[in-house]
């Protein structure tokens, strides 16, 4: 499995310039659903500045985690993945097939509706 499906829908530049300018008040923390040790960091300065540290090295190595555990590790915008990754190419993947599917299907149709019109040239064929 890829490591995109274990990656959180949150964007790491977004918790990262969070981190960086409001790292002391735990704003990423907010950000990434972790409430209650945003407050806490809120409330320490960022435990004196050793916590807001930490926290920006974890973002920057991408080993920073999401209130459920997922890695915060893709630097695009959230808007610019509506759809899981692996999600959408398994989507489209079984779109084409049906359509495929619908393309045949109605090729059969059409080849029935053409004997079934005109029943004397299905027995001119086969002389």
């Amino acid at each position: 499995m890829s490591d995109d499906l274990f990656a959180s829908p949150r964007s790491r530049l977004v918790t990262l310039l969070l981190a960086f300018f409001l790292g002391v008040f735990g704003a990423h923390r907010f950000y990434v659903g972790r409430t209650g040790s945003g407050i806490l960091q809120a409330l320490t300065l960022g435990g004196l500045g050793l916590w807001w540290l930490y926290d920006n090295i974890m973002i920057l190595a991408g080993s920073f985690r999401d209130a459920e555990g997922l890695l915060v590790s893709n630097w695009e915008p959230e808007t610019d993945r509506l759809v899981a990754p692996g999600t959408a190419g398994a989507i489209l993947d079984e779109l084409d097939q049906l359509r495929a599917e619908v393309a045949d299907l109605h090729e059969r149709v059409e080849f029935a509706e053409r004997l079934l019109a005109d029943p004397g040239r299905g027995d001119a064929t086969r002389q």
